[in-house]
């Protein structure tokens, strides 16, 4: 019915009023009646009420409001901006070529559309695809036809109309893309929230294996039997706490920050609060730890008893290697002085050798002593299983080898010297003979051939008795020869002397007794010899002057009191020797001389021997006191070298102590880390100078053994050495406190850098407004999202700032009070 209608049509023109809708001049018996006009102008004005009045468009370059349909125009403006062949000036023309509305579609859907291939001149077809892609992919009503805008004056109103249903379509598209984010952002905070409860249980687990399987290897007390390996397995251990461990318990650390972490971001998601499983809670993990750390001390302390019994088995074999060398030398040396027959060539050296042989005899039997402190040492390396011990029995066999073997030499030289002492005995006999015959000789050969004849006449009246007395001495020349007979042609054992040389000196007796029968006859031939004779005594009696006065000089009981005096002396005791060097030759040609004389038959032969003999020995004398004068000066030398660098050894000493003793630890992170790299320094060359040290204990071993015994030199290495431990102690607790005065700096300035940023933010917070708009609460709500992984940063910090100051107390820092302060107003911020 009519007034149906016009009920109906009344209800939505009040509802129009109430939406504060202007409606002019219209009733709802216009609509009923079908006014045309007035019906189309009703439909525009719905549609610029609910479809085109709400469009908004932020422009910042105009703050000035604009109405419904300028913001749609800029808003097409703003989408089709950059486009070519769109220039959308109204909503009329600058939409009948299709490109506008391809622009728009391509903007928000770039997959719809190949914008590339559009051609402007080509309308209906452009116009035809824009439509049908927003309704068939957008689900936009296709309110116009291509014929509609197709035309020279396209109708506004139907394009606007048109026009705002993308424009809702595409704001609706960006509200559900904007509601998509914020899900998918609760959906990402729990996904990574699960992760790191993934991950928290993968590091624990990791950590609480490694921790197990670590003090496994600590409780291993199965080491090297030997110095250098013990040495590796400690440097491994330090090498274990130094690079192993020191990330582990950052590890630590850092777990406790993740758990941290993830139960903060569970609070703010209002989630549940994850719990580790037992087993894999912190505590469980510190309870772990501390077990780690007890292994680990157990573990050094064992190293390090090994270390020294390793370091006294070591010291021990160098002793035993040092006093074995000595024994060997010694044993060699003697058995070469037994195994040499230098018993002389008469009667009175053979007796000298039998003494010698029982002094030496006596100081062997004394020796045994110290040879069984050797095996001693050798017994007490093979009881504490001494790595090299093979190498040591070896060697302690070659001792007993050699003790025995010089033995047995001992026992056989008493055999030859006994056999030789009764072919001295013979010999002496002979000598007699000899000597009477030699004083004939020197009647035959007197050096007194007179000066006229009366005098050499009254030589041949002696030299006629001298023959008489020849004849007499026959029969004691033959017993004599008979018993040295016996001795050349004993058995196949030991033979005192060459058979060759009792033969020779039978002979040369028998050819002396036959030779003074022919001497008278020779005498006129040796006269003239005797000018050479004499001028080779002169030479010899020169020399033997120089060798009295150098003995002289080498006898002297000069010793340097200083290590210049000792180098002094033995450079004086050099240019002595190397002057004793150059006299030899001039002594070489002296005997040579007389040695031509002798083997050219010179009548006084026996003397010229006994005079090179009686020089030579002297020479030999000489030779021997030059050399014990140059091993004492040597010796000394040793001592004041010893001592003079035991002096340096303490400079050095008082200049560490004064260094490492510094009470200094900075007054800033900087100022603190300069001063450890310095300290690093020092403490290295401190750990270098135990060379020095060691190389000082060497050169007092080498001493001499009465020297390296003494009060002096075993009180000075004993002082050194604790001086230098001294100083190692003291390096290791300025390094301490270095690094708790850099940890309290650390600490401080991550704690100001924390309060910095706490008081930022609070300022930031306390002064937020919320705004009325939405995209400005966006705004503000994506800030509050990115403040999140800020605050997680900072807890992070403020966990490393209590995990410093929990070290601190425990190392007992001295600013345990600030510490808590510090620690107790950022944990309350």
């Amino acid at each position: 019915m009519r007034i149906h209608c016009l009920e109906n049509v009344d209800k939505a023109l009040q509802f129009l009023k109430e939406q504060r809708v202007h409606l002019e001049n219209m009733g709802c018996h216009d609509i009923v009646d079908g006014n045309h006009r007035l019906t189309l102008g009703l439909i525009w004005t719905i549609i610029l009420r609910f479809q085109i009045q709400d469009i908004i468009v932020d422009c910042d370059d105009n703050k000035e409001k604009r109405s419904a349909k300028d913001a749609l125009l800029l808003w097409c403006q703003m989408k089709t901006a950059g486009y070519p062949n769109v220039n959308i000036r109204n909503f009329s023309t600058s939409w009948r070529d299709g490109m506008a509305f391809n622009a728009l579609i391509h903007k928000h859907r770039p997959d719809l559309i190949d914008f590339d291939k559009l051609k402007k001149s080509n309308a209906h077809h452009n116009l035809q695809d824009a439509f049908n892609l927003a309704e068939q992919h957008l689900g936009i009503t296709k309110l116009l036809d291509p014929e509609d805008i197709s035309v020279d004056q396209p109708d506004d109103k139907s394009v606007i109309t048109y026009v705002v249903t993308y424009y809702h379509y595409f704001s609706k598209m960006k509200a559900l893309k904007v509601e998509g984010k914020r899900i998918g952002k609760v959906l990402e905070n729990a996904i990574e929230t699960e992760k790191m409860v993934q991950k928290y249980e993968s590091l624990a687990s990791d950590l609480l294996e490694w921790i197990e399987q670590t003090i496994i290897i600590l409780n291993n007390r199965k080491f090297a039997n030997a110095l250098l390996g013990v040495q590796q397995q400690l440097q491994a251990f330090n090498t274990y706490r130094t690079a192993e461990k020191p990330p582990k318990f950052t590890e630590k650390g850092n777990l406790e920050v993740l758990l941290f972490t993830i139960q903060s971001k569970m609070r703010a998601n209002n989630q549940k609060v994850f719990t580790p499983r037992e087993g894999k809670l912190i505590s469980d993990v510190n309870k772990a730890w501390e077990r780690l750390e007890k292994a680990e001390h157990e573990r050094e302390l064992a190293l390090r008893m090994e270390l020294i019994r390793q370091e006294k088995l070591e010291q021990l074999a160098r002793r035993f290697d040092r006093k074995a060398a000595m024994r060997e030398t010694w044993l060699s040396e003697n058995q070469r002085l037994v195994s040499q027959d230098n018993f002389g060539f008469d009667l009175q050296a053979v007796d000298a050798a039998t003494k010698k042989h029982e002094a030496i005899e006596t100081d062997i039997t004394a020796y045994e002593e110290r040879v069984q402190a050797v095996l001693s040492v050798a017994r007490e390396l093979e009881a504490e299983s001494y790595h090299d011990i093979k190498r040591v029995a070896a060697r302690r066999e070659n001792v007993v080898r050699l003790w025995e073997y010089l033995l047995e030499l001992l026992k056989a030289r008493r055999l030859r010297l006994e056999t030789n002492l009764g072919l001295q005995r013979v010999f002496q006999e002979m000598l007699h003979i000899m000597d009477w015959m030699d004083e004939m000789k020197m009647l035959l050969l007197s050096q007194d051939y007179g000066k006229h004849l009366l005098g050499v006449e009254d030589l041949l009246q002696k030299h006629a008795l001298v023959e008489a007395d020849i004849s007499v001495q026959a029969d004691r020349v033959k017993a004599v020869s008979s018993n040295a007979t016996r001795f050349s042609v004993s058995g196949a054992g030991y033979k005192p002397c060459d058979p060759q040389v009792i033969e020779d000196r039978v002979s040369h007796l028998e050819f002396c007794y036959q030779e003074l029968t022919q001497l008278a006859a020779e005498r006129r031939a040796r006269l003239e010899e005797s000018r050479r004779l004499w001028k080779f005594f002169w030479d010899m009696a020169e020399e033997e002057g120089w060798i009295r006065e150098k003995e002289q000089i080498l006898s002297s009981l000069e010793n340097a009191k200083d290590l210049t005096g000792s180098l002094r002396l033995l450079s004086q005791q050099r240019a002595l020797e190397h002057e004793m060097s150059g006299r030899n030759g001039l002594l070489k040609n002296t005997i040579a001389e007389g040695q031509d004389m002798v083997q050219a038959g010179h009548f006084a032969a026996t003397k010229i021997q006994e005079r090179v003999c009686d020089l030579q020995d002297q020479w030999a004398a000489l030779e021997r006191l030059a050399a014990a004068r140059k091993r004492k000066l040597e010796e000394a030398l040793a001592l004041h070298q010893f001592q003079t660098d035991a002096d340096d050894v303490d400079a050095w000493t008082l200049d560490a102590l004064r260094i490492v003793s510094s009470g200094e630890t900075g007054h800033d992170e900087f100022s603190t880390q300069a001063l450890v790299r310095k300290h690093k320094d020092a403490a290295a060359e401190v750990s270098s100078y135990r060379s020095v040290i060691d190389s000082l204990q060497e050169q007092a071993a080498a001493l001499p053994e009465e020297e390296a015994q003494s009060e002096e030199v075993r009180g000075r290495l004993a002082g050194i050495e604790e001086r230098y431990k001294e100083v190692s102690e003291l390096t290791k607790l300025r390094k301490q406190a270095l690094q708790d005065a850099l940890a309290l700096y650390k600490m401080f300035n991550e704690a100001h850098a924390c309060q910095v940023w706490i008081e930022e933010k609070e300022q930031w917070l306390n002064g937020m407004e919320i705004p009325e708009k939405l995209e400005d609460l966006e705004v503000i709500q994506h800030r509050f999202e990115s403040l999140e992984p800020e605050t997680n940063n900072q807890a992070s910090r403020v966990a490393v700032v209590n995990q410093i100051a929990r070290q601190l107390k425990h190392n007992g820092h001295p600013s345990e009070t600030a510490i808590k302060t510090q620690q107790d107003q950022l944990n309350n911020r």
